[in-house]
């Protein structure tokens, strides 16, 4: 037998291969493509000028339209707006009492206390307010506000006094709470309101003023209408009353600058309108919106009265209603006007640069000579520069056409009045 034997292929020779690679990061990647398109926007800008101009424009406008991205962090801020007196702040991480000033802002949680002087208004970004009287002591309880959904702000009440306004809100169903022992009560839009707790007598107290609002306490739910008040002691059972309403006022009205020879001597008129059920009226005059200080009380079964005696300045006015019980109004809405002494030279210069809307804040830019005084809408102007140039910017006003009215008055006595109007989508 013969045996065939198979040759045996040899293996074949593998060649070395070598593979080189350069990791490249996402970052990288990114770096470069956003210097690709600077180049391509710089040199379609530098080609195109004016259209490039136009596009950038639009797309800066749909960016910033209200409502395409919400309400920025910003406008949802709760700030002060009027202080007087001693005013604190507790913040939320925070175990020390602070003095409060414009430049803070309040978030929920915050605690916020006066002494018998002191009285501070707070805003939301809604246009709700809220003025804490004195020795009072309130928390930021609610602060949720969107540019397309119903807005929810509110405060709780632990002692004292605060009077809250609701404005015309954009969103149906939005509501200004304020909570108190253990009740909650809600305003409607335009309503005004007052809260007073007393832990050392244990009554509470809740009134509208303007408007309406609902209570909510335990199981008990009620509508309270405009001159109904509400009074009930912790853990008691609840009342309600109708109040006397307090009189409209005519004049001065409100934020008025009143320009004459000798405010000493020349008389100021004050008029409101006539309450039929009321005996008479109480006239109040103060240099402060709080009227913690009274500068003039007067007494009378008139509906008008003339008061002498006034130095050059800011005031408030307010007027109350007496029945034939003797049972008193709430005071009336506060009116400001601005008392000036006219000199011998009747003009100075004054000229507005323009105006600029912030949501609902306007900024108001301008020239006047320096040293002047500026009183703008009834409040004094602080970013008065040395060459006579001035930024102010207004409080939260409500839509629709609003009219500026800015006063001034040189070192010489000369004054100048000048109107802007303004409309606030």
């Amino acid at each position: 037998m013969i045996e065939t034997r198979i040759p045996v292929q040899p293996k074949p020779k593998i060649q070395k291969v070598e593979v080189y690679w350069h990791t490249v990061t996402y970052t990288t990647i990114a770096i470069y493509v956003v210097i690709l398109l600077a180049v391509i926007l710089g040199g379609t800008f530098f080609i195109f000028p004016e259209k490039s101009g136009n596009l950038v424009k639009r797309i800066t406008a749909a960016l910033t339209k209200p409502g395409n991205t919400g309400v920025s962090a910003t406008a949802r801020q709760v700030r002060f707006v009027n202080l007087d007196g001693k005013v604190q702040v507790k913040k939320v991480d925070s175990v020390q009492w602070a003095n409060a000033d414009y430049q803070l802002s309040l978030d929920k949680g915050d605690q916020i206390r006066t002494d018998t002087d002191g009285v501070a208004r707070i805003a939301f970004a809604d246009g709700t307010t809220y003025t804490v009287k004195g020795e009072t002591l309130v928390t930021v309880e609610e602060n949720a506000v969107a540019s397309d959904q119903a807005t929810r702000v509110g405060m709780h009440i632990q002692a004292g006094q605060v009077d809250l306004a609701t404005p015309t809100w954009d969103n149906p169903g939005s509501k200004a709470d304020i909570s108190f022992e253990n009740a909650l009560a809600s305003l409607r839009e335009n309503s005004r309101a007052e809260v007073r707790s007393d832990p050392t007598t244990q009554q509470q107290q809740f009134t509208v003023n303007v408007g309406s609002a609902e209570m909510n306490r335990g199981g008990q739910h009620l509508d309270v209408g405009p001159f109904e008040r509400v009074t009930f002691p912790t853990g008691g059972t609840i009342k309600t009353e109708q109040v006397l309403a307090p009189p409209t006022l005519i004049a001065p009205l409100n934020l008025t600058p009143i320009i004459v020879a000798d405010p000493k001597r020349d008389p100021i008129h004050f008029a409101w309108k006539e309450i039929s059920t009321a005996k008479g009226y109480v006239l109040q005059i103060s240099k402060s919106s709080f009227f913690n200080k009274i500068l003039v009380e007067r007494h009378t079964s008139e509906t008008a009265m003339d008061v002498t005696g006034l130095d050059p300045g800011e005031y408030y006015w307010k007027v109350r209603a007496v029945d034939a019980k003797d049972a008193m109004s709430d005071l009336s809405d506060p009116y400001k006007f601005t008392l000036v002494t006219q000199g011998k030279q009747e003009d100075m210069f004054l000229e507005i640069d323009g105006t600029e809307l912030h949501g609902n804040l306007v900024e108001v830019t301008g020239k006047t000579e320096p040293g002047a005084t500026l009183i703008i809408n009834g409040e004094k102007v602080a970013d008065l520069r040395s060459d006579g140039t001035f930024h102010y910017f207004t409080p939260a006003m409500t839509p629709g056409s609003q009219t500026i009215v800015i006063t001034g008055q040189n070192r010489r006595g000369g004054t100048a009045i000048k109107r802007v109007s303004i409309v606030i989508p």
